[in-house]
């Protein structure tokens, strides 16, 4: 299968190593305290989100992988005996399961191949691209232009009465079960961990156009579907012997909205180090935090 590739990182190969290369330094990340993580190997499994684009170090420029993401921050903090992320930018449910091609075009094995019966925990972030959420949020975006008013977005999805965006969170359902069942065959012993994705919008109000262009109106929409999207991971982990980690609930007050210092994620122009519409460095080390408290809990 080829990969999709993200529509703000066509050019995300050279923007990457410029950015490295420019800052002459890594994003300054304080490891997590340690944890009650299961000993031996840990193997995260994901998409943009958990990969990191453009955040340094890139350390894998086909699926954009950055040494600073939270799967590296919590097996450092956690001294794992064997690490593999084998996470990529633009990655499927399909993507786990077969092989595909990241965004140099070169071919990636399956990332359920790192699975082995005898590791002891897997973390899986996966969803997003099965619904578009990257095309959808170029999409309102582009549909925001020329004035803030109104739910451009809003009235595509849902014209003709029905909602598309709904409807592929449920049809997403059973992809990530199917990921989840080949997760516990491959590793019948392991821990199992869900994580949700983080508060791209505010959690309340009407978004800060032209900031993060997305109309007014239609900022309530998205912030629901991204819910909705969270609300389905979280049944399908529960319903397959797995936990979920809820990132969304932290990084609330730490969305694109926010001041340089304080987001989470970054807006379609990027103030920090990292892909638009996807989290930065302080993203990433927040999520590590939260995977690790509910490891703890």
């Amino acid at each position: 299968m080829t990969r999709p590739r993200l529509p703000f990182l066509r050019v995300a190969t050279r923007v990457a190593a410029t950015l490295t290369a420019a800052t002459g330094m890594l994003l300054a990340t304080t490891p997590p305290a340690s944890a009650a993580v299961p000993t031996g190997r840990y193997v995260a499994l994901g998409d943009s989100y958990t990969a990191g684009p453009l955040i340094p170090s890139q350390v894998d420029l086909n699926c954009l992988r950055s040494n600073r993401n939270y799967p590296s921050l919590v097996a450092g903090s956690a001294n794992s005996s064997s690490f593999a992320d084998v996470s990529c930018s633009g990655a499927t449910t399909t993507d786990i399961l077969h092989s595909g091609s990241g965004q140099l075009g070169i071919t990636v094995p399956p990332q359920l191949n790192a699975v082995t019966s005898g590791t002891a925990l897997v973390t899986v972030q996966i969803g997003g691209n099965d619904i578009g959420f990257s095309g959808i949020m170029t999409t309102c975006a582009e549909d925001s232009l020329s004035s803030p008013l109104g739910s451009p977005c809003k009235n595509r999805y849902t014209a003709g009465g029905s909602d598309q965006l709904r409807a592929r969170i449920d049809a997403t359902a059973p992809k990530v079960t199917a990921v989840l069942q080949a997760v516990r065959a491959a590793a019948p012993n392991a821990r199992v961990v869900v994580l949700g994705y983080p508060a791209i919008l505010p959690d309340t109000g009407n978004g800060c156009w032209p900031v993060v262009p997305i109309a007014y109106q239609d900022v309530p929409y998205l912030r629901g579907v991204q819910k909705s999207l969270n609300a389905m991971l979280a049944g399908v982990a529960t319903a397959n012997n797995a936990s979920y980690a809820d990132v969304y609930t932290p990084s609330i007050g730490r969305d694109a909205c926010k001041s340089r210092s304080t987001r989470w994620v970054e807006g379609l122009v990027p103030q920090n180090a990292a892909a638009p519409f996807h989290p930065n460095a302080a993203g990433e080390q927040g999520m590590a935090n939260a995977l690790l408290a509910r490891l703890n809990g």
